[in-house]
C-alpha cells in the first residue's frame, strides 16, 4: 500500500522538501532562531542591567521587566490583526524583523547609568521598538509554520517542534553570548551581540523568501495597494502609524501601572470579541472549538506567571544565593533553552509512540500535566535551599532542577498550544487566535513580574530573611500550580470532547474524513487511503 501522508498540495511537493519537511519550515526555523537569539540574549540581562546600571529597585526593575514582556507578548493581537486583514504573514515578519533590528541596535548605547542619565530615553525607545516588532513577527511567523502543512498532516506536529527548537536553539546561543558578554566585558558589549544575530535573521528571510512558496501573502493586494487620499499606499499608511506607535509604547513603558489595566481592559474586549464570533458566525463544531480553545488560552497567565520568574526573582536568586563557582548568574538562563534542544525530540518521539498506541494524553490533559511540573519545580528548589540551610549558598544542582522541569512541563503545553490554536482555529481567524494566544502570555508576564516584585528579588540587605521571604513565595506558587494542574487533567475529557476532533476535515485533502487527537501525531496507514464514518 502507498504512503500518502505526505501528498499534500499545502506542502508544496518533493521537490520543495528537505528532511521530509518543506524547505520553507527551514527559513522560519532560521528567521526565528536569531530573534530568539537576540530576544533571550537580552533578556538574560535586562533585570542586571536594570538593577545595576539603571540603578532601579529590584520591585521596580521586576515591575519593568513584567511590563517589557508583556507588551511584547500583547502587540501580536494589533500584528496578527493587521496581517489577517491586510498585510499578509510574510510582509508582517518582514516589517517586525526591521524594526526588531533597530532596537537591538538601540540597546547597546548605554550612557553612563543612573536613571538621570539622559540615555536612558534611548533606552526606552529601543524596548519599544522592540515591542512592536514583536508584534508583527511572533503571531505571524508561527501561523506561516501551519500555512506550510495540511489540517491533517501527519507532520504538523513534528514541524511545530522543529519550529520550537529553533526558538530554543538561539535562545540558548544568545543567552550564552550575548550573557557573557554583557557581564564580562560591558552591557554594550552584550547587547551588540544581541542586534548583530537579529540582523542576521532578518537577512536570512529577504534571501530565502521564494522557499515559502506563496504563503503568508496579503490576502487582499488589492485593497493593500489602494491609494489613501490619492497620495500614499494603504500598505505604506499602516507602516508609518506602526512606525508612530512606538512613540505610544515610549509612554507606556515608562508607566508600568497603565499596562496592567491595559491587559485587564483589553483582555475583556477580545475575550468578548472572540466569542461574540464565536456564538453569532460559526457552526455548532467550530463553536465548541472556540470555547475548547478558550480554556487553553485561560491556562497562560498562570503558567507564564509562573514560568517567567526565571528572567526575573529566579535569575536574581541565582545571582546572591546560589553556590554558582564565579559562572555569571546570566549564564543559567541558558539551561531551559539547552534542555528544549535536548528533551524535544524525547518529546516529539513520545507522542508518536504514544499515538500509535492510543495512549497519548489529549492536548488539555498535556496542559494539566505541564502545569503541574511547574510547581514541582519550585517546591525542590525550596527543599534544596531548607535542605542545605538559609545561611548556606544553595547547591547550583537545584538551580539544573528546577529548570528541568519547567522545561518538561513547557514542552508539555508550549508547542502543544502553538499546534492547537492553529488547528481549531478557523482559516479567518488564524492570526487572531494565534495573537490571542501570544495576548494571554502577556498577562501571564505582567503576572509574572507582581510575583516576582513580591519577593523583592530577595534583596534586602542580602539576609536570611530575604532569602526566606522569596522561599515563601516559590512554596506557594508550587502548590497552586499542582493543585490547578491536577483540576484540569480530571476536566481534560470534557474539553476534548468540544474539539470535536473525530470531524476535523480538511477539504484539501481526498480521504481524510477524521483526525483522532491519538492519531494526531501519528496516523495510521488505514486512515490515509479510506474515510471513516465520524464517531458520536
Amino acid at each position: 500500500m502507498a504512503d500518502n501522508r505526505h501528498a499534500a498540495p499545502a506542502a508544496g511537493g518533493s521537490q520543495g522538501e528537505f528532511l521530509g519537511h518543506p524547505k520553507g519550515l527551514y527559513v522560519l526555523f532560521m528567521t526565528e532562531m536569531w530573534e530568539r537569539f537576540s530576544y533571550y540574549g537580552m533578556r538574560a540581562l535586562l533585570i542586571f542591567y536594570l538593577t545595576q546600571h539603571w540603578l532601579f529597585s529590584d520591585g521596580k526593575a521586576s515591575i519593568i521587566y513584567g511590563a517589557y514582556t508583556s507588551l511584547v507578548y500583547i502587540t501580536p493581537v494589533l500584528g496578527g490583526y493587521l496581517a489577517d486583514k491586510y498585510l499578509g504573514q510574510r510582509k508582517a515578519v518582514l516589517f517586525g524583523a526591521i524594526l526588531l533590528t533597530c532596537g537591538h541596535i538601540l540597546m547597546a548605547f548605554e550612557g553612563t547609568g543612573g536613571q538621570g542619565d539622559p540615555t536612558i530615553n534611548i533606552f526606552w525607545l529601543a524596548l519599544s521598538f522592540i515591542i512592536v516588532g514583536s508584534g508583527f513577527l511572533k503571531a505571524n511567523i508561527s501561523v506561516i509554520v501551519g500555512q506550510l502543512y495540511s489540517l491533517t498532516d501527519v507532520r504538523r506536529d513534528g514541524a511545530y517542534t522543529i519550529f520550537y527548537m529553533g526558538i530554543n536553539v538561539g535562545a540558548a546561543i544568545g543567552t550564552l553570548v550575548a550573557g557573557y558578554l554583557g557581564q564580562t566585558y560591558g552591557w554594550k558589549y552584550g547587547f551588540g551581540a544581541a542586534g548583530f544575530g537579529m540582523f542576521l535573521g532578518l537577512l536570512v528571510f529577504i534571501w530565502k523568501t521564494p522557499l515559502l512558496m506563496g504563503r503568508g501573502e496579503s490576502p487582499n493586494p488589492e485593497k493593500l495597494a489602494q491609494r489613501i487620499g490619492g497620495v500614499l499606499k494603504l500598505e505604506w499608511l499602516l507602516y508609518l502609524l506602526s512606525v508612530a506607535s512606538v512613540g505610544l509604547i515610549w509612554t507606556l513603558i515608562q508607566y508600568q501601572g497603565v499596562v496592567g489595566w491595559l491587559l485587564m481592559g483589553s483582555g475583556v474586549v477580545l475575550l468578548g470579541y472572540v466569542l461574540v464570533v464565536a456564538i453569532t458566525k460559526l457552526t455548532p463544531q467550530e463553536r465548541d472549538r472556540i470555547f475548547a480553545v478558550v480554556f487553553l488560552i485561560a491556562l497562560q497567565p498562570l503558567f507564564w506567571g509562573l514560568f517567567e520568574q526565571a528572567g526575573s526573582s529566579l535569575n536574581l536568586f541565582t545571582d546572591r544565593y546560589v553556590d554558582r563557582a564565579g559562572v555569571p548568574a546570566s549564564i543559567f538562563q541558558s539551561l531551559n533553552p539547552i534542555y528544549i534542544v535536548l528533551f524535544g525530540p524525547v518529546f516529539a518521539w513520545l507522542w508518536v509512540f504514544l499515538g500509535k498506541r492510543g495512549l497519548e494524553p489529549s492536548t488539555p490533559a498535556k496542559f494539566g500535566i505541564g502545569i503541574v511540573q511547574l510547581g514541582l519545580g519550585f517546591l525542590v528548589l525550596v527543599g534544596g535551599a531548607h535542605m542545605v540551610g538559609l545561611n548556606m549558598a544553595t547547591p547550583v544542582v537545584f538551580i539544573f532542577l528546577i529548570y528541568l522541569l519547567h522545561t518538561t512541563g513547557e514542552l508539555c503545553l508550549s508547542p502543544v498550544g502553538l499546534s492547537a490554536m492553529n488547528r481549531l482555529a478557523p482559516k479567518h481567524m488564524a492570526s487572531l487566535i494565534m495573537g490571542a494566544w501570544f495576548f494571554a502570555t502577556a498577562g501571564g508576564n505582567f503576572v509574572g513580574g507582581l510575583i516576582a516584585q513580591a519577593t523583592g528579588g530577595g534583596h534586602a540587605g542580602g539576609t536570611d530573611l530575604a532569602k526566606e521571604s522569596v522561599l515563601q513565595v516559590y512554596t506557594t506558587i508550587g502548590l497552586v500550580a499542582i493543585g490547578v494542574g491536577v483540576a484540569v487533567m480530571v476536566i481534560a475529557p470534557l474539553v476534548k470532547r468540544l474539539m470535536h476532533l473525530d470531524t476535523l476535515k480538511d477539504s484539501e485533502l481526498a480521504g481524510y474524513e477524521e483526525m483522532g487527537e491519538a492519531q494526531s501525531p501519528g496516523m495510521h496507514p488505514e486512515l490515509e487511503t479510506k474515510p471513516r464514518p465520524s464517531q458520536p
